[in-house]
């Protein structure tokens, strides 16, 4: 199992990331992806990657980030940015996105270019883009049907919009990252789309350390609880538990290009 979408350096996890990352291999995990959001976290993701081959990171800039960063500065970051995937190391541009609601010191149109260079990066680098949406589809619908998305793919991480939606971006050649929320008893549009997701651009993650799946819910999230989301989706699509953590694995090392060092 991989989970492809794991905030391991947050603070949350100081005092015991060690014993976290433990719990994570014997549940079964055999890679990590950890989202870069924001320039401070860069280099410590690259060091933590080198230490560790089963963590793999992502580097961008989050868009709930950007209220805190001077918009005078987006071009010098922006070029870090540039400069740091071509050393290598990364497996992924992002978490990169549009949200709507939370990113209020940081007007869409600031949002939508930074994304924009996010996306010509992920191009330029033959990478994939980890993709945070937040009540902000109608935005990021409209930069995709403008802008050329990356041969390398976009991965629509902790996907929560509905089957319309869905189909656009399957339309676009999307993927798709299901998290701890389809576990949660209310849970009802991530549940419908997760239906029409073609098999080969299903993926799983924990979103750690937020959105604990059931029966952790309310807790802090972490890696090792990627099996219980993997069986509320098997739940739902009607498939055995075992079918389906091997295809989203297997659809997680094909995205990633064989990034993750198999068992």
């Amino acid at each position: 199992m991989i989970d492809t979408h794991c905030h391991l350096d947050a603070s949350r996890f100081e005092p015991d990331r060690n014993e976290v990352l433990a719990r994570a291999w014997a549940a079964g995990l055999h890679g990590i992806l950890i989202p870069g959001v924001g320039p401070d976290n860069w280099e410590p993701l690259l060091a933590m990657s080198r230490a560790e081959p089963r963590l793999q990171v992502g580097l961008g800039i989050h868009p709930q980030l950007l209220p805190d960063l001077p918009p005078e500065d987006d071009e010098a970051h922006l070029e870090r940015l540039d400069a740091l995937l071509s050393q290598g190391g990364a497996i992924a541009v992002g978490e990169c996105g549009l949200d709507g609601p939370s990113a209020a010191g940081a007007p869409m149109e600031r949002q939508v270019a930074v994304l924009r260079r996010h996306l010509a990066l992920a191009r330029k680098h033959g990478l994939p883009v980890l993709m945070h949406c937040f009540r902000a589809h109608p935005a990021l619908i409209e930069l995709f049907k403008q802008e050329p998305l990356p041969e390398a793919g976009v991965l629509m991480h902790s996907y929560g919009g509905g089957v319309d939606l869905a189909r656009f971006y399957i339309q676009k050649g999307c993927h798709f990252s299901f998290a701890g929320p389809v576990t949660w008893a209310e849970a009802r549009k991530p549940l419908d789309a997760l239906r029409v997701i073609p098999p080969d651009r299903l993926m799983v993650e924990t979103d750690a350390p937020d959105q604990a799946p059931t029966p952790h819910r309310g807790q802090r999230s972490e890696p090792g609880y990627l099996p219980h989301i993997i069986e509320g989706m098997a739940r739902v699509l009607g498939e055995p538990v075992e079918v389906l953590a091997q295809r989203t694995t297997e659809n997680a090392r094909r995205l990633f290009r064989e990034a993750f060092p198999r068992p």
